[in-house]
């Protein structure tokens, strides 16, 4: 693989020297963007585009050929896991993923195992795919959903609002929540490291439903198993560490804990404070986000001021990447994602 020719994402999330704060969106390739939407009608699905390793590759770089980000993440799916757990994984047109074959009994609980690998072989693929075109330009994003947020989905057969399905087996039979959780992280932590092994050179799980857990119930049920991963995750490649990023949507009141786990960086949403989430994480981590995506909405003079006002919250030095506090909306305009991008390197220092 080609030596890398921006490497400032990976240092910041080291806390090494950095020139300027690096920024990358989560969802960065997708419904917004119009060469995405061409990409999609052409290979006919969203998993028609994530099972083929070109149209992956090419929907990757799409936002990095428009915007000078600093990462690259891989186009996939959290649920590609579950998938290949046999559930079935569908997209309804205007509704969102869906499982024909959600967990709905003891005896579907207790049959689910560990995926063979070798069923999510089209990831790997799209990963090593990325990486040679990429030619060393920016890093590469690995990335899997946490065990809590598959179960999730696993069990309500689908998004949520209340997580009744999930949250009445968690209060009722917890041993068999337990064992969803096993297996998905036994799952995720073959699958990440696959991804490393594939090319990626750091790994983000996206825990985006841990923040609807209760106090207690999110260390039993979520961070307990994201720690686990972490410490069985391969940290070096190519030479390097390799970065993992815990991202726990609503999961501001955990940080001390989640910056714990062994992780290397926290993934905030935008209702922390970066200048008190640094200052109760200290070293141990850094930390990335967390500007709001509906603000990117509003326009660019608003933008470069909400910018500059996290930037300034802060602080200044390394240990910070920009980023979004979740995923971007579809229904955003891409001139002002520009008009973010441009203002992160502005504004921090990036010369040219």
């Amino acid at each position: 693989m080609t030596a890398l020719k921006n490497d400032t994402f990976l240092r910041a999330l080291l806390r090494q020297p950095v020139d300027y704060t690096p920024v990358w969106l989560m969802r960065q390739a997708g419904r917004y963007l119009p060469e995405y939407r061409a990409s999609r009608k052409t290979a006919g699905s969203f998993m028609d585009l994530c099972k083929s390793k070109e149209f992956a590759t090419e929907v990757t770089l799409q936002p990095l050929d428009r915007f000078p980000l600093d990462a690259a993440i891989l186009f996939s799916d959290i649920l590609t896991v579950p998938d290949a757990m046999g559930l079935g994984l569908y997209f309804a047109e205007g509704e969102g993923p869906k499982f024909e074959r959600p967990l709905v009994d003891e005896a579907a609980i207790k049959a689910l195992r560990v995926p063979d690998m070798a069923s999510l072989q089209y990831v790997f693929d799209a990963v090593g795919s990325i990486r040679r075109a990429l030619d060393g330009r920016v890093p590469l994003i690995g990335f899997s959903g946490s065990p809590f947020t598959l179960a999730c989905y696993m069990i309500e057969g689908g998004g949520s609002d209340t997580f009744s399905k999930v949250k009445t087996l968690m209060y009722d039979r917890p041993e068999l929540l337990h064992h969803i959780l096993d297996i998905n992280a036994q799952a995720v932590t073959l699958y990440l490291n696959a991804q490393i092994d594939a090319g990626a050179q750091a790994v983000q799980i996206f825990d985006t439903w841990g923040g609807a857990l209760a106090f207690g119930k999110y260390q039993e049920f979520s961070l307990s198993y994201m720690q686990r991963i972490v410490a069985g995750l391969k940290r070096e490649a190519d030479g390097r560490r390799v970065p993992v990023i815990l991202f726990t949507k609503g999961g501001g009141l955990w940080l001390e804990e989640l910056a714990a786990t062994g992780c290397d960086a926290l993934g905030l949403d935008w209702t922390v404070d970066l200048g008190d989430a640094r200052r109760r994480v200290g070293d141990k981590v850094a930390l990335q986000g967390n500007f709001d995506p509906n603000a990117l909405f509003a326009k660019p003079a608003a933008i470069e001021a909400e910018v500059a006002r996290l930037l300034k919250a802060y602080g200044g030095g390394t240990g910070h990447v920009f980023n979004l506090g979740h995923g971007i909306s579809q229904f955003t305009n891409p001139e002002h994602v520009t008009a973010l991008v441009n203002a992160v390197h502005r504004f921090s220092g990036k010369q040219g």
